[in-house]
């Protein structure tokens, strides 16, 4: 191995360290406690070394939001292989895709809530983030309806259970009515 591949290799883990310390810090003590200096002191290394993966915070909640949207796409992927209809996919997607903003609000905020530097909806848009609205799209497109354009629905529906994970979170819906809010929102749109 090369000197200058031994040094890649070692920018990419400290890279790697910066954005798991920040998602760890992010989920103990909210996004508000990430620092570059607090960042600095966990990984044993200098303030100007964080400068020289990322610009600032805004760039290091951009990558957890892009380890994010990878994740989400996964679960949102593996939660809907295994079930046998259209209804049944659409209901798995809508728990997947609420339990991983329960599961993870840190990295959730990063990838739909905070300034991440990150272009949505639009041809700069990175991969990772098209492959999570494409993990959706591939199941709502089913039952999209026929007049209904499906990334229009996949739009609204994503909306609604945005919705539904943020004002949850925030407890502004009472948590025994969970269930069967997915099951409203499947069964009213979701009707094909």
């Amino acid at each position: 191995m090369s000197v200058q591949e031994r040094k890649e290799r070692e920018r990419a883990g400290r890279e790697r360290l910066i954005v798991a310390t920040a998602r760890e810090l992010a989920e103990q003590q909210g996004w508000d406690a990430v620092t570059t200096r607090r960042l600095a002191e966990r990984i044993e290394y200098s303030q100007p070394v964080l400068y020289s993966h990322f610009r600032g915070k805004r760039e290091i909640i951009g990558a957890v939001a892009l380890e994010g949207a990878t994740e989400l796409a996964a679960a949102l992927r593996s939660a809907t292989a295994a079930a046998d209809d259209a209804h049944a996919r659409v209901t798995a997607l809508a728990r997947a895709y609420l339990d991983f903003a329960e599961r993870n609000p840190a990295v959730y905020d990063a990838v739909f809530r905070l300034d991440g530097g990150l272009a949505f909806a639009d041809e700069a848009t990175p991969e990772p983030l098209k492959d999570a609205f494409a993990a959706l799209l591939e199941t709502l497109d089913e039952v999209a309806g026929d007049d209904v354009h499906p990334g229009l629905f996949t739009e609204t529906f994503w909306a609604a259970l945005h919705g539904l994970a943020t004002l949850s979170r925030a407890g502004r819906l009472p948590s025994a009515d969970a269930e069967r809010r997915v099951e409203l929102l499947v069964d009213r749109l979701a009707v094909r």
